[in-house]
């Protein structure tokens, strides 16, 4: 889907812009919402993956007594969005730990900031808190929010619930029904070297988490999901706003028979003069 997306011919500078664009050097530009250059673009994709910028600039409208159309921030989504995909990843490289031997240091330092606040034994991870309280924001803001929940899918939930039962799982497992974590990376160890090995002491709630990522990853490619990748390539938001500077042709159009300003001016010419109008060509 990646390659599909990579292979997608955008001939035409497209970007979605909220600030001013290069012209005069007396007016001055926004080089972040609205670059012109390389460095410009860079500078916003990387505010907008790592601290999504668009979405801190969402609104929300409401109906009220009168009737009153009010618009307001809608902060709680940019908030609950940015805790959860932080929490997520932070997770996914804890993770690591399974499937690699010897652990790498980064790995067992991120593992000791994040359990920092030593909360009973094993230690409380700080992520495993804020993902499931995120994904309980998603999902309550999904089914309490008249509006979003109108246009809500099945996928969304889907998606959610996934997640959720995945994130679940894994708490179980650390805090409650405590498993054999030397046999679970056995295991996942032998899936990474495609030679298996099926431990006695893991339990079924590892092989309910298992099942539930072996879902998430094959339902992956073809959901919304795709946007983790799908961010990288956006013609809205990774092209540099030069409209004004350059001319952008289609190579793809047809060959075709313009009339040009010269054939014009030859064609009227009489006309021009007798009018008083200035001639490119006397």
């Amino acid at each position: 889907r990646i390659l599909l997306w990579m292979r997608s011919p955008v001939p035409f500078r497209i970007p979605t812009t909220c600030g001013q664009q290069k012209s005069l050097p007396w007016i001055k530009p926004s080089r972040l919402e609205n670059p012109s250059s390389t460095l410009g673009v860079i500078g916003r994709m990387a505010l907008e993956i790592g601290l999504f910028r668009s979405l801190f600039r969402d609104t929300r409208v409401e109906l009220r007594e009168g009737p009153r159309l009010a618009y307001g921030e809608a902060r709680l989504l940019w908030l609950g969005a940015l805790l959860f995909h932080w929490s997520l990843l932070f997770v996914v490289l804890r993770h690591l730990r399974f499937f690699l031997e010897p652990v790498p240091a980064v790995v067992n330092a991120l593992s000791s900031v994040d359990s920092f606040f030593q909360v009973g034994a094993p230690g409380l991870y700080l992520t495993d808190v804020v993902l499931t309280g995120a994904l309980g924001y998603l999902l309550l803001r999904r089914l309490a929010n008249p509006q979003v929940r109108y246009i809500s899918l099945f996928a969304d939930y889907f998606a959610l619930f996934l997640l959720l039962g995945i994130a679940v799982s894994g708490i179980l497992m650390r805090y409650v029904v405590r498993i054999d974590t030397v046999a679970a990376k056995q295991l996942a160890l032998g899936l990474v070297t495609f030679s298996p090995v099926l431990p006695e002491k893991v339990g079924p709630l590892f092989f309910v988490h298992l099942f539930l990522l072996s879902v998430l990853a094959a339902y992956f490619p073809f959901s919304k999901l795709m946007h983790m990748g799908g961010v990288f390539l956006s013609p809205t938001r990774n092209l540099a706003n030069t409209s004004r500077m350059r001319r952008h042709i289609n190579p793809w159009n047809s060959p075709v028979k313009v009339h040009t300003y010269e054939e014009w001016e030859d064609e009227f010419r009489d006309k021009i003069k007798a009018a008083g109008l200035p001639l490119e060509k006397e």
